[in-house]
């Protein structure tokens, strides 16, 4: 999926960004064996250079991104309510609905991600803080192939082993469809909205065998050719503030009826 740069207070090194333009940031990875070392340090604002940096060590030292909020999870006072889990379509509603993301309510959002990373974080980002209610919305980069090659039933079983994992520790799940779009800037070669649409009919099945609260946001969001409706997104992908709006009336009836 499309990046968006933002601070990851995570890894096991430093970040040590340039101070001109043509200097390239630094990183220095752990050494052999199990180290425990503290997050890197991301200079602010994060230039270009610097988060390609991360990226890269990211994919080699922290696949996961287990360290994007590490440092957020230490500093919460109180249990969440509820814990939003997803790729940077969560990511981003934190920024243009930031009043969902009030009263205890967290996200937990990560650009870019597929579901068998949110699976590796789950227990840090999700059951550590032991939330009454997880939000789960995936699916996007799996089907654009972000972390490679992934079949419809590698994603299932993603899906089902994140609800084992909430089920097991007394968190309510609420799974969300995946949003509609008709291409994927970042892999202009595919045609996903057939593949969307059958993952949503699988989403929704397992929601009511489990029962799990099903948010439709692809019902309010999809133009009849499973595209996005162009007066919801820019790129076709993300929601904008109005798509978010349109989502908001679904995840806040998920919400009530997950608690």
């Amino acid at each position: 999926m499309s990046t968006w740069p933002f601070l990851i207070a995570g890894g096991f090194a430093a970040v040590l960004a340039a101070g001109s333009a043509q200097a390239q940031p630094v990183i220095v990875a752990p050494g052999p064996g199990m180290v425990e070392a503290p997050c890197p340090v991301v200079p602010e604002p994060l230039d270009n250079a610097t988060y390609a940096a991360l990226n890269a060590y990211n994919d080699t030292h922290d696949w996961a991104w287990l360290c994007r909020y590490q440092a957020a999870n230490a500093a919460l006072k109180a249990r969440p309510v509820a814990v939003f889990m997803g790729d940077s379509i969560t990511e981003y509603w934190g920024a243009l609905d930031p009043a969902l993301f009030a009263g205890g309510v967290i996200d937990r959002g990560i650009s870019g991600q597929t579901t068998p990373q949110m699976v590796l974080r789950f227990r840090q980002d999700v059951i550590a803080l032991r939330p009454k209610v997880v939000h789960i919305m995936g699916g996007t980069n799996d089907i654009a192939g972000n972390t490679g090659p992934e079949s419809p039933e590698m994603f299932k079983n993603n899906i089902r082993t994140m609800v084992d994992l909430a089920r097991a520790n007394g968190i309510a799940v609420v799974l969300g469809a995946i949003p509609p779009a008709a291409k994927f800037n970042w892999v202009p070669s595919l045609q996903p909205a057939k593949r969307i649409s059958e993952l949503n009919r699988w989403l929704k099945s397992y929601a009511a065998q489990r029962r799990l609260v099903y948010a439709d946001y692809h019902a309010v969001l999809a133009a009849p050719d499973g595209a996005m409706k162009p007066a919801f997104s820019a790129d076709g992908v993300h929601p904008n503030a109005a798509g978010y709006a349109a989502m908001r009336a679904v995840a806040d009836r998920a919400l009530a009826a997950g608690r």
